[in-house]
């Protein structure tokens, strides 16, 4: 990662004033309740504000921070089992999640518009996906619970009238270009990617395209036993996280570079295309309740959970760190 004085001399060059550390506004909160943090170290860059807080999570008293390595599909589990204590996930697997008693707890949203729905000359809206071959990474991904909403949500059955085929993702983004699957749904960088190389074509880009573009696609989640057993330590790695996010809203350049240094990804360029392209600056503006209930109904019609919205929020849900940080962490 950059360094602590350059990283956080940045933060301040980015005027966003309490960035470094927000002394005034905490100085007075004990220290958190432990020192350690597992953060769950995904392929999807659309997550970067995790990933380039490390010297803001020191600054917040964590010492002993690890990026936890998983697949997409893999961080349900990993917040389930408590291998991971605080993340981003998505939130149609996390609906999927607190559907099936997941002892796992949502605690805001932090940004909209990472996915975006690519597909060949014959597919030009989702409806189009009627009868089609659509390469998803394996049953029960974030690609494959946000393509069952998008198509339940325009009256489709997703078990029934599309085919869906596992594919890791180069091998997707391969068939795509080959035209032997009809579409693919993809996850920063793979988006930026499939533009630059001009493979298929944007159908949805939920930046832009409504209802998608009204609700969060990630929201900062926890490990219920910890957020349980440490309250303090949770609204600070969550106030770090969102601060992130207002760094990759506020000075992309900055953003991408820390995640090649970091490790993160390979290619600057795909990565300041996403901190550009995915609006990071929404976490204070849209409501994450909101996003919980509209996936929960879309999922509900997609036949993939049982429960009412209500019941999930009530019982997966606490935004009590997420509304004080609002008014600590004022744009």
């Amino acid at each position: 990662m950059i360094g602590r004085r350059t990283f956080l001399n940045g933060l301040t060059a980015a005027g966003v004033g309490s960035f470094v550390g927000a002394r005034s506004a905490f100085s007075a909160e004990p220290p958190p309740e432990t020192s350690k943090l597992r953060i769950a170290q995904q392929p999807s860059i659309c997550v970067a504000p995790q990933f380039i807080i490390t010297e803001l999570l020191k600054a917040e008293g964590f010492t002993d921070i690890k990026y936890v390595k998983v697949t997409l599909a893999g961080i349900s589990k990993a917040l389930a089992s408590g291998k991971v204590d605080v993340s981003l996930h998505f939130v149609g697997p996390l609906v999927i999640q607190l559907d099936a008693g997941d002892p796992i707890t949502v605690l805001g949203g932090v940004h909209v518009g990472c996915f975006e729905l690519f597909g060949t000359d014959r597919i030009r809206t989702i409806r189009d996906l009627m009868g089609k071959t659509v390469a998803i990474t394996e049953f029960g991904s974030p690609q494959h619970v946000f393509l069952s909403s998008m198509v339940a949500h325009v009256g489709l059955d997703p078990r029934k009238d599309v085919n869906f085929v596992e594919h890791p993702p180069a091998e997707g983004k391969r068939l795509l270009a080959e035209g032997k699957v009809a579409a693919y749904l993809g996850f920063p960088p793979d988006p930026q990617e499939l533009r630059a190389r001009k493979v298929g074509h944007v159908v949805v880009n939920s930046a832009v395209d409504r209802p998608w573009s009204q609700y969060f696609c990630c929201l900062a989640t926890g490990h219920r036993e910890f957020v349980k057993k440490h309250p303090i330590a949770t609204k600070r790695a969550l106030r770090a996280i969102l601060k992130g996010a207002d760094l990759c809203a506020l000075e992309p350049e900055r953003a991408a570079r820390a995640l090649v240094d970091g490790g993160f990804t390979p290619r600057y360029d795909y990565a300041l295309q996403t901190m550009k392209d995915v609006p990071y600056n929404k976490w204070r503006v849209y409501d994450p309740e909101d996003s919980v209930r509209f996936y929960a109904l879309r999922l509900r019609e997609a036949g993939m959970i049982k429960s009412a919205p209500q019941r999930l929020i009530a019982e997966g849900t606490d935004w009590r760190f997420l509304n004080e940080l609002k008014k600590e962490l004022k744009g």
